[in-house]
């Protein structure tokens, strides 16, 4: 008997949505729709599968008000931003489908007389995308509709927290007319998640989400020599030089700490400061982040909404104690904040000072709303420690000096550098991570060559 799945909302702890997982016969059924469809699909024309995925990016937009209500019920986003994430899916989306007939044409090699020779991307085949529940569309159009352009076929399995996303794509290809079985859903648990990674029928695995997520996708993938994608944590730093434009960086940094209350993958939580400009730097960020309104997501006056769950919550909470208790400074009175409620996943920010790399708050994972500052020399000071992490997804320095942002950022082991900007994805940018933040690529024109395989043509024309 097939069990069942509830997701919770963090709004007010009742039961949003109930789904059944799909059971062994299910499975085995989409596996088997998915490699016939991909078969037809890869001679599919890029120019009719542009328009067929052009056709579902429209019609998902369509209902941006109502996808907006559900991301604010599965996941507790404030629903002011929600609809932001629709508009994002959008820009990725459309995006890449203008991109792939660059970046999937034939490769000539250099001419050669008597001889016709190019290199082609072929499609995988049958592509396994596994999405969180944080940015549930955001993480998923990095590799759905790429793998779609590329002539691939997609399963999709997404967080049993956001259970109505994998849906509306599901509504979405439909209404565009994409042939059966090139895209589907399923909704597993975590065995089975790793049963399909095991099944022969699958070619690539599209991985976001922790690190132990991603270790047990490496785990289950072992031996069979496909390609795994995957994009994990992060301990994204900032580094805010004495020449910066200080109020530009405090509104940037505060939003890049706190937005969608701090369960950014590639949100800042942990920023070094320019002894010279340290207790300005400190006292607008205490001051700007004082003014978050936390309480119900639904309520458009709300610009803070609760974490996903009240056990998240619970872990930062320990890692704020943990910090105060070994010295650190906490600058935000949670009193000042109303719905602020121990034990439940309704948070308030927290900033803290005196804080040091001794501390769990300023090198393990947080994924909520606490960002730790400290008081730095130098550039190369700055730089030891940002380089001083496990993690490597992005990083930012805020200066009025493009040479020594170029310089510095030559310097950071990081997957993408900004300067006076941060957590944010350039769809035209190869998004991808170093050390324990993950392994690959996606988006730009470089994410088409981890969906395809490419395939020389060396063809002697005079004899």
């Amino acid at each position: 008997m097939t069990g069942k799945f509830k997701t919770v909302s963090p709004v007010d702890g009742s039961v949003y949505v109930e789904r059944a997982y799909a059971d062994a016969t299910e499975i085995a059924d989409a596996l088997t729709r998915a490699v016939r469809a991909a078969e037809v699909w890869r001679d599919v024309p890029i120019e009719e599968r542009a328009g067929v995925c052009t056709r579902a990016v429209d019609a998902l937009i369509s209902h941006k008000d109502e996808i907006a209500q559900e991301i604010t019920w599965q996941m507790g986003r404030p629903i002011q931003y929600a609809p932001g994430e629709v508009n994002g899916f959008e820009e990725r989306a459309r995006h890449m489908i203008a991109t792939a007939p660059g970046a999937l044409k034939d490769q000539p090699a250099e001419a050669k007389d008597g001889f016709t020779r190019f290199i082609r991307h072929e499609p995988l085949g049958v592509v396994f995308v596994i999405a969180p529940w944080n940015y549930p569309y955001l993480t998923s159009v990095n590799s759905v509709i790429p793998a779609l352009m590329a002539g691939n076929a997609v399963i999709l399995k997404h967080s049993a927290q956001t259970p109505l996303c994998a849906e509306r794509y599901a509504e979405a290809f439909a209404a565009a007319g994409l042939p059966t079985g090139v895209f589907q859903f399923l909704h597993l648990d975590h065995a089975q998640t790793e049963r399909i990674i095991q099944a022969p029928e699958v070619n690539f695995v599209a991985f976001t989400g922790s690190v132990p997520g991603g270790e047990m996708v490496e785990a289950a993938a072992q031996g069979r020599f496909i390609g795994v994608g995957l994009e994990l944590g992060g301990k994204d730093p900032a580094y805010v030089r004495a020449d910066a434009d200080v109020g530009h960086a405090v509104e940037n940094l505060v939003d890049g700490a706190f937005f969608n209350s701090g369960q950014s993958c590639c949100g800042i939580e942990r920023i070094y400061v320019a002894e010279q400009v340290f207790d300005k730097f400190v006292e607008g960020f205490a001051d700007l982040t004082g003014q978050y309104v936390l309480g119900d997501p639904t309520d458009s006056a709300t610009t803070l909404g609760p974490m996903v769950r009240s056990s998240a919550a619970d872990f930062v909470r320990d890692q704020i104690t943990a910090a105060t208790k070994a010295g650190a400074k906490a600058l935000i009175d949670a009193k000042t904040f109303p719905a602020d409620a121990p034990g439940t996943p309704y948070m308030a920010p927290q900033v803290l000072v005196d804080v040091d790399h001794s501390m769990d708050v300023m090198t393990e994972e947080s994924f909520g709303p606490v960002v730790g500052i400290m008081k730095v020399t130098n550039d190369a000071h700055a730089v030891d420690l940002m380089n001083d992490s496990r993690f490597g997804l992005t990083a930012s320095v805020w200066t009025t000096d493009d040479n020594a942002a170029v310089r510095i950022g030559n310097e950071v082991a990081t997957g993408t550098w900004f300067q006076n900007r941060c957590d944010y994805l350039d769809p035209a940018l190869a998004w991808t991570g170093v050390k324990q933040s993950g392994r690959g690529c996606t988006l730009s024109s470089l994410g088409y060559e981890h969906l395809t395989r490419p395939k020389s043509f060396h063809l002697r024309t005079k004899l």
